[in-house]
């Protein structure tokens, strides 16, 4: 009995020492790690006390841009429905898009159709801002010619849109324009629409030797 007493005593004092060695090695093993862990968490700031930014002036919400223009273009789609009932045998259509009235004329309605926009007091568009052409080879009137016009009293703008080609001139808005002088003789010079009654139709741009007209599709 005494001999397996001592041998329990001794398999006991090895489960302890064995117990308190595992311990203290776990101890020693996972204390590391959380001391740096609490010296890193030193550095990294609590962002749910950082300081925020300033708050600014409320904004106001995203709308559709096409809605600002929603009542200008109503009163644009009655001008041109009162253009129409004024010029039925010249305008042809009109169109509106944002802020902008376009109307569409034969080239036979042209000086009436202008001098209509000039001189009537609901128009009054007494200035012509520039005149252009657009190529475009595929149609059969293939050069479309544009006129904007501005009209200083009523505070807006106009655009006036005719055809032709190479053989079908446009008359010239010089007798209602004098402005009109250098921008029919620039669109000749570019795109080679010839204006008629224009007093002085040559090439305003390039060489009176050119051959050719640089701002068509098929030029070279």
């Amino acid at each position: 009995m005494a001999a397996s007493r001592a041998l329990m005593r001794l398999g006991g004092s090895r489960t302890l020492g064995s117990a308190s060695w595992s311990s203290r090695c776990v101890r020693a093993f996972s204390s590391s790690p959380l001391q740096y862990a609490s010296k890193a968490e030193d550095h990294v700031p609590n962002m749910r006390h950082a300081q925020r930014p300033p708050q600014g002036e409320l904004r106001a919400p995203i709308v559709n841009p096409a809605d600002k223009y929603q009542d200008k273009a109503e009163s644009l789609h009655k001008y041109g429905q009162y253009i129409m009932s004024c010029l039925p045998k010249y305008v042809q259509q009109f169109s509106v898009w944002k802020d902008e009235l376009t109307i569409y004329v034969p080239p036979s309605g042209l000086i009436p159709v202008m001098s209509f926009l000039k001189y009537h007091t609901a128009a009054e568009f007494t200035q012509i801002s520039d005149i252009t052409a657009v190529d475009y080879p595929t149609r059969e009137q293939r050069f479309e010619v544009v006129y904007n016009l501005l009209s200083v009293r009523h505070n807006s703008r106009i655009r006036v849109k005719t055809y032709a080609d190479e053989a079908s001139p446009v008359p010239s808005v010089t007798c209602l324009y004098d402005g009109a002088l250098w921008y029919e003789r620039e669109v000749y010079d570019m795109f080679g629409v010839f204006f008629t009654g224009h007093p002085d139709l040559r090439r305003i741009m390039t060489d009176y030797g050119f051959d050719g007209h640089p701002l068509r599709k098929d030029s070279r």
